[in-house]
């Protein structure tokens, strides 16, 4: 690192320390990318001037004074691409160009010891706010127990523990509950190693499962999950806060204390309970967090008063209903199946039981609101899975130890030991339950009674407030998510009509809009009071989410992506696909048609976001799996042997900015369009500190612009002294392996005849060169002209802004004086190839075999939708005598090569003498070319050649005066027979180095082509075959 001169600085500095100290000496006033004028000053660097960002530091750095800077927080931070040079970080041309500081923006250095470490500022990463004004208080920050752990247990606890799991156990005994169980939490297991590793690669914020889905697999997929992730939780609200109505409602029926009937009182129950719900979630997230610790709080000592109670000897009454506390005769009856009713079996049981292991998304939901969400949501998520499966595993093994599968409840069935008639375990312990076994009438017992948990603990109604507190904190939880993931979809705007609940409110950035809106849809469904349809589907709705979540973490480990660096390093790639694959099956497995169901929403969301294409770019692993089938497809298309079947037409078409001659884009566009590779290349002539500038600001509107035209293509730029040799580059180095140009197409050069002598010379030369490295070339002419750029600098496309135009300065004055013709001429040359074209013909002038290219071009173009109605005619030429034979003979040829080109035309006349009057047209166009060296020497003539290489001697008039005659011809006969054609595609005249100036060429291309109405395009391929009629 070189040093530098150190500016005299303030005394302060001395009270500094840290490893460096920052000394700002530059400003501007567009933020960071103005010039500054070179001024003489102290500073970093004061012998030379440059121009600098206004970002630059002059930084004291391990004893030395340099603009260089050490790594710091600030540099990464907010960084959307590759291309962000970061806070403070100088950008490369500060580093390696002249420097020359200006001291109007010396200032005294800024101390900051602790930042000088690299580490971040803990407050906030975001700007300071106005002098004077008030900071806002800090929003409310969650650590990994409350935020994750906790939300999460309470998800995932419901009714189905309290109510359902001493049935499963019942039915399909402790083995298989076990099971049940197990395999249950593999998939939430493996679900939650995937939102660990996911959560972990780079910073979370707010927007919880969609936020994850949406960044990893990109917004397509994550905007369809995001949206009915939150409707699904909008509808748990409801099924949970039912749930709850339900409950109380039973309790209201014991007691003969109803409001009004069974089915209103759920309805007045659970609107009122939401709308509380509602009102805690509305007072801010620190009370929501209270609640759901009391919640969690009421169902651990509802759960330690079950465990309590089957240690408690039984009482007569206990008894009865089939407890008799722990007994291995128990266990061992109850660890093996006893499958009853329709719903026994396995998987009926396992569809049953699932629900209840989910709810594991309930922390990752409020990602925004945790304090540092990549430690928080790994660890709190699987904690969570990993306590509640203990639970889990201990309620189904110790109510299975305790209680008998069939009890009548009667205290009157007891019986003396050893009696005869009993059947089952009950006799062996004085209870006679044989009768209402055999007639399967028994109240009680496992597989009877739903509250067998309630009638085992110590203190029954506290297992009934452990209910209450499953279903309220799950409707809490699930009234939080939704809102909270759908105010981050609103933000990203990737759906219509819904930006307007994104707004947020205080310090939390709290979503009251989307609360009210899902108060709403769940109020609506508790009035429906009935969810039993509903509720597979949202079963579903979260299933989908762990798969996308499950394959996300697949796809981008399997991309390979550098960007993928997670820090939770315990996932694996292929549990990861399992736990997608398991999902969906058990989405099945669930509800068959609930999966359709679901299914065919996400594919329609999917659709709709496909066909808007959203201009977002999150760096998804999409893009990187895009990236991978691409190297991938093009290495392996370098070690496949080209054969002439597979030829395809790969362009490299010289537009400049593509919006100034749109015709070309359009025109090569039409035919390569999902065939092959089209390039568009253009050449930046100047001193390559300015334009390199230039093409980096250019470069992507002019990709833009070719994307909004519909047009599939390349945009590549060189920067070169002149327009040859930058031809020159593009044409040895553009492509990839074997996609890379085979044809040079450009447009005419119509003010050849004005142009200076050197840029004649370069055009003609781009055509030798174009030959010399085996390339077909492709000569567009139109009527009315290819370059639109003055009618462009004054009628701005959409695709640019005026800045980008090239010269906007004088070339918009210059347009402003167009007349209207003109402006009508650039309208057709902009359109012309984007129009149908009609019953007209595309006429093929096949005079010269060059390979077939002449004949492929038209034939690809032929079979596009807008020329599909042109008839395609073939000229050749031929003999008078000859013409049956000759013509036999090429539509032989012509069917096999399969073009379906039918309509074949001899041209006898090709070598007649053309009129005088063209002739003398000809000539006169030549005249202010000609040396007129006639009379002079040898010596002199060769001498004039070297200082005018495109002036043409008269022997070179001689020599060629055969070819000029017989383009003369050629121009008649297309005036004779093409007048009206949609195009004209004919064999392009070769004129060979050395021998033919380059003012004879343009000559010979001028007279071919001029005073034709539709387009020309003048073809030569490179002399190698294109088609071929054989099949290997």
């Amino acid at each position: 690192m070189a040093e530098l001169p150190v500016p005299e600085l303030p005394t302060t500095l001395s009270r500094c320390s840290g490893r460096f100290t920052i000394s700002t000496f530059l400003g501007s006033d567009e933020g960071g990318r103005g010039a500054y004028a070179p001024t003489e000053g102290p500073g970093c660097d004061s012998a030379h001037p440059t121009q600098l960002s206004g970002s630059t530091l002059c930084t004291r750095t391990f004893g030395y004074n340099t603009v260089d800077v050490v790594p710091a927080y600030e540099h990464y931070a907010d960084s959307k691409d590759g291309g962000d040079a970061g806070k403070g970080r100088p950008s490369l041309a500060d580093l390696h160009s002249i420097l020359r500081p200006d001291p109007g923006h010396l200032r005294a250095p800024v101390c900051d010891p602790q930042r000088s470490n690299g580490l971040p500022d803990t407050a906030s990463e975001e700007a300071e706010g106005e002098p004077g004004k008030v900071p806002e208080p800090e929003p409310v920050r969650f650590g990994w127990v409350k935020g994750v752990m906790i939300r999460c247990m309470l998800n995932i606890w419901g009714v189905i523990l309290y109510l359902r799991l001493p049935w499963i156990t019942a039915q399909a005994g402790i083995a298989l509950t076990w099971l049940i169980i197990l395999m249950s939490v593999t998939v939430t297991t493996i679900t939650g190693l995937s939102i660990s590793a996911i959560s972990t690669n780079g910073k979370v914020k707010s927007g919880g499962t969609y936020f994850l889905i949406s960044r990893s697999l990109g917004p397509e997929l994550g905007g369809s999950i995001g949206l009915i992730f939150a409707f699904a939780n909008a509808v748990a609200v409801a099924m949970h806060t039912v749930g709850f109505a339900e409950t109380v409602r039973d309790l209201l029926q014991e007691h003969n204390s109803l409001i009004v009937d069974p089915t209103n009182d759920i309805r007045i129950i659970g609107v009122v309970t939401v709308t509380v719900l509602l009102g805690i979630s509305l007072a801010g997230m620190e009370w929501e967090a209270k609640a759901q610790i009391l919640f969690f709080l009421v169902i651990l000592v509802s759960f330690i008063n079950y465990l309590v109670g089957t240690v408690i000897p039984a009482t007569i009454e206990k008894q009865s209903k089939g407890f008799f506390s722990y007994r291995a005769d128990i266990f061992a009856q109850n660890f093996v199946p006893n499958w009853r009713g329709p719903e026994g079996s396995f998987f009926g049981l396992f569809s049953i039981f699932f629900p209840s292991a989910t709810g594991i998304l309930a922390g990752a939901n409020i990602s925004g609101d945790l304090k540092d969400p990549a430690v928080a949501i790994p660890k709190g998520t699987l904690m969570a899975i990993f306590w509640t499966t203990v639970s889990y595993l201990v309620l189904s093994a110790t109510i299975g130890s305790c209680v008998v599968r069939d009890a009548s409840g009667s205290l009157n069935d007891t019986v003396a030991m050893g009696s005869t008639g009993c059947e089952g375990l009950a006799c062996a312990l004085g209870w006679n339950f044989t009768t209402c076994t055999q007639q399967q009438s028994c109240r009680y017992g496992l597989s009877n009674y739903y509250q067998s948990m309630s009638m085992v603990s110590g203190f029954g109604p506290l297992i009934t407030a452990g209910i209450f507190g499953a279903t309220l904190s799950s409707a809490l939880a699930c009234l939080v998510s939704a809102p909270k993931v759908f105010q981050c979809l609103c933000k990203d705007q990737l759906y219509p009509l819904i930006g307007f609940f994104g707004k947020g409110y205080g310090r939390n950035n709290e979503p009251i809009r989307g609360y009210m809106l899902t108060y709403v849809i769940a109020v609506g469904f508790i009035l429906i009071a009935e969810l039993n349809a509903i509720a597979p589907i949202i079963s579903n709705f979260f299933l989908c989410s762990y798969a996308l979540i499950n394959f996300s973490c697949f796809h981008a480990s399997i991309t390979n992506s550098p960007g993928w660096r997670p820090s939770f390093r315990y996932y694996s790639k292929w549990a990861a696909l399992f736990g997608a694959a398991i999902s969906v099956v058990i989405m099945f497995l669930l509800t068959w048609w609930a999966a359709l169901i679901a299914f065919g929403i996400v594919i329609f969301l999917l659709g709709y976001v496909l066909y808007k294409k959203p201009d977002v770019n999150w760096g998804s692993s999409m893009q990187a799996s895009s990236y991978n089938m691409a190297l991938s497809y093009s290495v392996g298309l370098s070690e496949v042997d080209e054969h002439i079947k597979n030829y395809r037409p790969q362009c490299l078409v010289l537009t400049g900015p593509p919006n100034f001659r749109p015709a070309l884009v359009d025109f090569v566009g039409t035919f390569t369009k999902n065939l092959s590779l089209m390039l568009c290349g253009n050449v930046l002539i100047g001193p390559q500190k300015q334009k390199v500038p230039e093409s980096r600001l250019t470069a992507d509107g002019h990709t833009k612009w070719l994307v909004k035209r519909k047009i599939k293509a390349f945009y590549t730029d060189v920067v070169a002294e002149d327009l040859r040799s930058g031809v020159q580059m593009l044409i040895q180095a553009a492509g990839l392996g074997k996609m890379r140009p085979n044809i040079l197409v450009l447009g005419y050069k119509r003010n050849w005849r004005t142009a200076s002598p050197q840029s004649l010379e370069d055009y003609v030369g781009i055509l030798h060169d174009a030959f010399d490295f085996k390339y077909g070339v492709c000569l567009m002419r139109m009527k009315e002209g290819l370059n639109v750029s003055r009618v462009m600098q004054a009628h701005v496309n959409p695709g640019f802004d005026a800045a980008e135009l090239p010269g906007n300065g004088t070339g918009s004055r210059a347009a402003l004086g167009t007349d209207s013709a003109t402006l009508s001429g650039a309208q057709q040359a902009s359109t012309i190839f984007q129009s149908e074209q009609g019953k007209k013909t595309i006429d093929i002038y096949w005079l010269f075999d060059d390979g077939g290219l002449t004949l492929l071009i038209p034939y690809l173009l032929g079979r596009k939708k807008r020329w599909g109605k042109c008839k395609i005619r073939v000229f050749v030429g031929g003999q008078i005598n000859r013409m049956d034979e000759e013509r036999k003979a090429i539509v032989s040829l012509l069917s096999k090569f399969r073009l379906g080109f039918h309509e074949v035309h001899i041209l006898p006349d090709i070598n007649q003498k053309p009129r005088p009057e063209h002739i003398k047209r000809f000539n006169d166009l030549i005249a202010p070319f000609r040396l007129n060296d006639g009379f002079k020497d040898e010596a002199v003539v060769h001498e004039m050649k070297q200082g005018c290489p495109w002036k043409i001697s008269d022997e070179e008039v001689d020599i060629n005066r055969a070819k000029s005659l017989r383009q003369v011809r050629l121009n008649e006969i297309l005036l004779d027979y093409s007048r009206d054609a949609a195009l004209i595609a004919i064999t392009l005249p070769i004129g060979r180095k050395g021998r033919c100036p380059s003012s004879l060429y343009m000559a010979w291309l001028e007279t071919l082509s001029q005073d034709l109405r539709p387009p020309v395009i003048l073809t030569r391929g490179n002399q190698e075959n294109v088609l071929t009629f054989y099949c290997q």
